[in-house]
């Protein structure tokens, strides 16, 4: 496992390139960062996998015809638990599954058409599993979404400020 002390300050560049644009070629990031390409390509082919999870694309959920979406903590019968969450990873609707705690056991993302859509899904949901207790937060607009460690000047002094610590 692969902490913040191994890394080194070309790799927090090059991830902090790859967070701004994912899709950026090795030569510009060469470019933008000084590194030469052979040596950017080893370091992503070193932290894919590790450190790098995986490649994705934001979207925009609304332009594609997904009006609602919801963060949904759940609190579940204990029972229920391992079968609830099998059941939210394998839905395309949700978006994201989190194990959290305060009382909860999961806090899902979902992602639907329209209202009456979740509300059915939500409903399917408590009558199979033993819902104890929900909270539902309508996401309205996003104002900030996967920018941590997306600055190269800010991720070295996050580096020099955790190595502090």
């Amino acid at each position: 496992m692969m902490n913040m002390e191994m890394l080194q300050k070309k790799d927090l560049q090059i991830i902090a390139h790859l967070r701004q644009d994912a899709r950026m070629s090795l030569t510009n990031m060469s470019k933008k960062t000084n590194i030469p390409i052979s040596t950017i390509f080893d370091r992503l082919k070193l932290h894919e996998g590790n450190v790098i999870k995986k490649h994705v694309s934001l979207l925009d959920f609304n332009k594609l015809g997904y009006m609602t979406r919801a963060n949904i903590v759940l609190k579940v019968d204990r029972a229920k638990r391992d079968e609830l969450r099998e059941h939210l990873l394998k839905n395309p609707q949700i978006n994201s599954v989190y194990k959290v705690n305060n009382n909860y056991d999961f806090m899902i993302e979902g992602i639907f058409k329209h209202l009456k859509e979740m509300e059915e899904f939500m409903e399917k949901l408590e009558d199979r599993f033993k819902i104890l207790d929900k909270k539902v937060y309508y996401l309205i607009d996003d104002i900030k979404k996967e920018e941590f460690m997306a600055d190269p000047i800010l991720s070295q002094t996050f580096r020099i400020f955790h190595s502090y610590l």
